[in-house]
């Protein structure tokens, strides 16, 4: 870095001062003494660079979890750092390292907000009794759970908390929704649910779940739109996703799953490539198995047709007059 740049840098933090506004009224001025500058341009890039060391330190101790042969110790995002070992004292290593870094560097970590949690093996429970583990003498609360960039991390590796947080999230977009644009034509209800109700934060991610907290996610959503729509409860998803034009739930996360994969594969990240690598193996081996134990077609998917046909339908016809129908009544009011 050119000296005259890092001359200016320093002069910028050593003389900031901060506010902090509440409605119209500015508090005291005060001086940062440690951290970036909230919302600047550069701040990204300055915390990368001062991070960057650590991360450097972490991966060279070569002490972690291995994805075919590749060593994955650590996740960061900002300042948020997660640490994977495969046992107690390959953790408390990971720790010793960074308490080392914090105290050469003037940082300092929040035992408040460190924790760990142990998982099971093959699908075993996790053990009960561990030893302590502690960051700068302190030791550090076990939990079960834990959120991690909005999602949810379980011990038994299941996605249940994550598809429940998602329905609720969903269900209160939807009333809110159908609320505030009940006047509105049925292409922009379309529209608007397009926009807030099919993008599933994290939706590619599930991979271990219940099927009861899966079909309650597809049900909140076929309900989200029906209750958009003003339409009955009973009437078939499939039909009116179909005649709106609309992804329904399975289409949805199978666009999701497929859209995070190829950024994963066109990633210049070696983990990232490892992991894509590994799943697309999983895959092909799954399709294989498939192939090799179908003995022929799907006879029973003829009568499933027919009792589907028979099952009540809203076309696109049917739509539009229930909304208008809706519209009347609310200006006859």
């Amino acid at each position: 870095m050119p000296v005259e740049l890092r001359g200016q840098f320093e002069y910028w933090y050593h003389n900031q001062t901060n506010v902090v506004r509440w409605g119209n009224s500015l508090s005291s001025p005060y001086v940062a003494e440690c951290g970036v500058r909230q919302g600047g341009l550069t701040s990204p890039k300055l915390f990368n660079l001062y991070i960057n060391a650590l991360i450097g330190e972490l991966s060279s101790t070569h002490v972690g979890c291995y994805i075919d042969g590749v060593c994955l110790n650590n996740i960061s995002y900002a300042d948020d750092m997660l640490l994977l070992a495969p046992s107690i004292s390959a953790l408390r290593k990971l720790i010793g390292v960074c308490e080392d870094y914090a105290a050469s560097h003037g940082l300092m970590y929040n035992v408040k907000k460190t924790e760990y949690m142990v998982f099971g093996v093959a699908g075993k429970k996790s053990p009960n009794n561990v030893l302590p583990i502690t960051l700068n003498g302190i030791p550090l609360n076990r939990v079960a759970h834990f959120k991690y960039l909005g999602h949810f991390i379980a011990d038994d590796l299941k996605d249940n908390m994550n598809i429940e947080r998602e329905r609720r999230a969903l269900s209160v977009r939807a009333n809110m929704l159908a609320r505030r644009f009940a006047r509105c034509t049925v292409e922009v209800k379309v529209t608007i649910f397009r926009a807030y109700c099919t993008p599933l934060y994290a939706g590619a991610l599930w991979a271990s779940y219940t099927q009861v907290s899966l079909r309650a996610m597809r049900t909140q959503y076929n309900n989200a739109f029906r209750t958009l729509m003003r339409l009955p409860r009973f009437c078939s998803a499939s039909a009116i996703f179909a005649e709106a034009r609309v992804d329904s739930f399975m289409a949805v996360l199978r666009k999701r799953s497929a859209s995070l994969l190829n950024r994963i594969r066109g990633s210049g990240n070696s983990l990232l490539k490892t992991i894509a690598v590994r799943f697309y193996n999983n895959v092909k081996v799954s399709a294989d198995r498939r192939c090799s134990g179908n003995g022929g077609g799907g006879g029973g998917s003829s009568g499933n047709a027919v009792r589907h046909s028979q099952r009540w339908r809203c076309n696109r016809s049917q739509i539009i007059k229930l909304s208008q129908k809706h519209e009347q009544g609310m200006e006859a009011h």
